[in-house]
């Protein structure tokens, strides 16, 4: 069953670590170009494994030699419930293939995946000043749960 018109989705594996960290990096630096991300490939170190799997999106086409989008998703457990539950870590969609419904497509791939090993939600973080994010996820049916709240402190 194909992915979506003129592109496939392909499971990664554990030897993707190199390749989700540049997608990674790519993603924050599109939202915030002056900042250094080099700190995630030790996030990506520590929690990409077997339980959490990575999905790349190939284009069709002889021209693309390298993915065009990623989905990588991970663990999470409903502070309320005490439930684990499936979270998207990381959905990118590089600039050219950008509204064409491969972002939602990828979040419906996740949601499959969740509801196969019996979860009964999905949950992700999205920066309040990515509109385009927010847009979709909302449009998927997401809603905000709670807020993630953070207050620099002086080190001295």
């Amino acid at each position: 069953m194909p992915f979506l018109p003129g592109y496939r989705l392909q499971e990664g594996s554990s030897l993707d670590r190199a390749r989700l960290v540049k997608f990674a990096q790519r993603t924050y630096r599109e939202l915030y170009p002056d900042r250094d991300f080099s700190h995630l490939a030790h996030t990506i170190e520590q929690y990409f494994s077997a339980k959490t799997p990575v999905w790349w999106v190939e284009a069709e086409t002889a021209e693309e030699t390298e993915p065009i989008a990623c989905l990588w998703l991970g663990n999470a457990i409903d502070q309320l419930g005490g439930d684990r539950h499936a979270h998207i870590f990381l959905v990118y969609v590089t600039p050219p293939h950008r509204r064409r419904g491969i972002a939602s497509a990828l979040v419906r791939h996740a949601e499959t995946w969740a509801r196969q090993r019996g979860d009964s939600q999905i949950g992700l973080q999205v920066f309040a000043d990515n509109d385009r994010a927010v847009t979709l996820y909302r449009k998927l049916g997401y809603r905000t749960l709670s807020w993630w709240m953070v207050k620099p402190l002086d080190r001295s």
